[in-house]
């Protein structure tokens, strides 16, 4: 019976996530938690438990041992958020695509002034063909395989002052 779970395609695990759920094991023992997430490679489900005590138990439940899963109580926005905050580096901002346009046009404008080849390719801004940067566009998003041109360009992008305004 758990062939089903792992022939399901991940656009059918995502109705799961955010929700509370009961995870029926090939063995009965029975997990509830809400769906953090499904591995699409193993289709493991990984659930969280919150506490009383306001501590986060997290559980994985390997995909080929999945017999059944039963939807307890639909997630929300809020529960969304709640799941995701377990996850995110303390001290990490979460940025609004209009801030996230905002910072990258900043940091490309920044790098032409400083006379840097800079071209800006949707999401990704790439110096000189050998460097990218990613979102939120500051110096640990910038990724090269040349360790001078990544010093470089990553002590520029931390002296951008448009930067400095937006933390």
């Amino acid at each position: 019976m758990s062939d089903w779970w792992c022939s399901m395609m991940p656009q059918e695990w995502r109705k799961f996530l955010n929700h509370e759920v009961k995870v029926t094991a090939h063995d009965n023992q029975q997990h509830e938690g809400w769906v953090f997430t499904v591995d699409p490679v193993s289709a493991s489900v990984v659930l969280v438990a919150f506490q009383e005590k306001g501590g986060a138990c997290v559980k994985v439940v390997l995909g080929h041992a999945v017999r059944e899963v039963q939807v307890l109580r639909e997630g929300d926005e809020e529960m969304e958020k709640k799941l995701k905050s377990l996850f995110t580096p303390t001290g990490s901002q979460s940025f609004s695509a209009k801030e996230l346009k905002e910072r990258k046009e900043s940091l490309r404008s920044w790098l032409e002034k400083n006379l840097i080849p800079v071209t800006d390719e949707g999401d990704v801004l790439r110096v000189a063909n050998v460097l990218t940067i990613s979102a939120p566009y500051g110096a640990e998003q910038c990724i090269s395989s040349n360790e001078i041109i990544l010093a470089r360009v990553q002590s520029l992008v931390d002296s951008n002052p448009g930067q400095k305004d937006q933390k």
